[in-house]
């Protein structure tokens, strides 16, 4: 009794910890972003910052903000030259002349903005639409308050070329187990795009009654924006120690990769998965923990673990994804699948719309046409 009540208290100071640690409440989002061709040679991409604060009485101050551009794209971009300007848009407060981002405090329940562009150019005889892809916009900010000084990193992807949709005319079946089944070509996805307006987009036209859309699960979450950049993370000594026992090819098997798991679920249900499904384990039950801990225990994906530019975050599973998949196949008019697939053959449905045939779906899915390597084809159509 008295070891269960030190246990139980231990896991009471774990949680308060864990729940008491210093925090920012400040949210950073974006909008409105355009991409205008000047020329051949000259685009400028813009779009709107936003920095909201939903605590009632802590204000927080944000001194620094500083936007960092990547560019992807089809080709050597060394030539090119990336300019980009960030001008405050402060509901209180005129900004400077000079452009400089002074130190500014974002009160209780307010909010503030700021205009982002970014110019691209070339020089001349260049052809950006040929040469681009996709911008990576990295936004470098600090937060200062009663928590201390928080560096932030956030990202936002802006496409800047999207391929043609799938049409009855460009559609290019595969012969499957009993079955037709289609990768659907997209841009690179990101937080700026639909699930719903993306699927309808790029497979609208080739669906018919009887098909079954499916999603890859990591596309999705980054619909969600349920990645985060190891440099916002803290990990704690329990994810610096505990990361040491999982396989070294785990995405459990960092600190920040376990930080992740625990700022989801919290550090009581991680140790007493871990604690329970090692003592399953020596007793010949295997996979206990990630039963124990959560179903994103097994989904998220570290740093390297996704396509360009989300290998340098970590990315969560999606969230409800049975809500989305009956929201989306109610306004697609098709089933609708969120699906998990690597090139082992192994097939894993997260989640269906009624009606969905998933034994249909093993069967197309486990030569895993929409492929693991820069492919971007998230969407896979199958027809029985």
């Amino acid at each position: 009794m008295i070891a269960a009540l030190i246990f139980g208290l231990a896991l009471l100071w774990l949680e308060a910890r864990h729940r008491l640690r210093p925090a920012s409440p400040l949210r950073l989002s974006s909008a409105g972003w355009k991409v205008t061709r000047q020329s051949d040679h000259a685009w400028l991409v813009k779009g709107t910052l936003t920095i909201r604060n939903p605590h009632g009485r802590m204000e927080v101050f944000v001194p620094e903000i500083e936007l960092k551009p990547t560019l992807l794209g089809r080709g050597e971009l060394s030539g090119l030259q990336i300019h980009t300007e960030l001008q405050p848009q402060h509901p209180d407060e005129q900004a400077r002349a000079d452009g400089y981002w002074f130190a500014y405090i974002v009160k209780g329940h307010k909010q503030t903005q700021a205009q982002a562009r970014v110019r691209i150019t070339a020089p001349e005889g260049t052809d950006l639409k040929a040469l681009l892809d996709t911008l990576w916009l990295e936004i470098l900010w600090t937060n200062y308050g009663p928590f201390g000084r928080l560096q932030q990193r956030d990202g936002v992807l802006i496409p800047l070329r999207r391929p043609a949709p799938a049409s009855p005319a460009n559609a290019r079946w595969r012969d499957g187990d009993r079955c037709s089944v289609l990768p659907i070509r997209t841009h690179l996805l990101g937080t700026l795009d639909d699930p719903a307006e993306v699927l309808r987009h790029y497979a609208g036209a080739v669906l018919q009654p009887g098909d079954v859309l499916t999603i890859g699960e990591t596309p999705l979450a980054v619909m969600q924006g349920r990645y985060n950049h190891p440099a916002n993370l803290q990990p704690s000594s329990l994810a610096r120690l505990l990361c040491r026992v999982f396989h070294p090819t785990s995405s459990l098997a960092t600190a920040c990769g376990l930080q992740t798991l625990i700022d989801n679920v919290g550090p009581a249900r991680v140790l007493c998965a871990w604690l329970l499904g090692t003592a399953l384990k020596l007793v010949g039950s295997k996979g206990w923990f990630y039963r124990l801990a959560g179903e994103q225990a097994r989904l998220i994906d570290d740093v390297t673990g996704t396509t360009p530019p989300y290998d340098q975050t970590i990315v969560l599973g999606p969230a409800d994804s049975p809500a989305v998949c009956r929201q989306l196949a109610a306004e697609l008019g098709v089933a609708v699948a969120v699906v998990d697939v690597n090139d082992l053959g192994r097939v894993k449905v997260l989640a269906s719309s009624p009606g969905c045939d998933e034994a249909l779906l093993m069967r197309a899915l486990r030569p895993n046409p929409a492929g693991n390597a820069n492919e971007r084809t998230p969407l896979v159509l199958v027809r029985p």
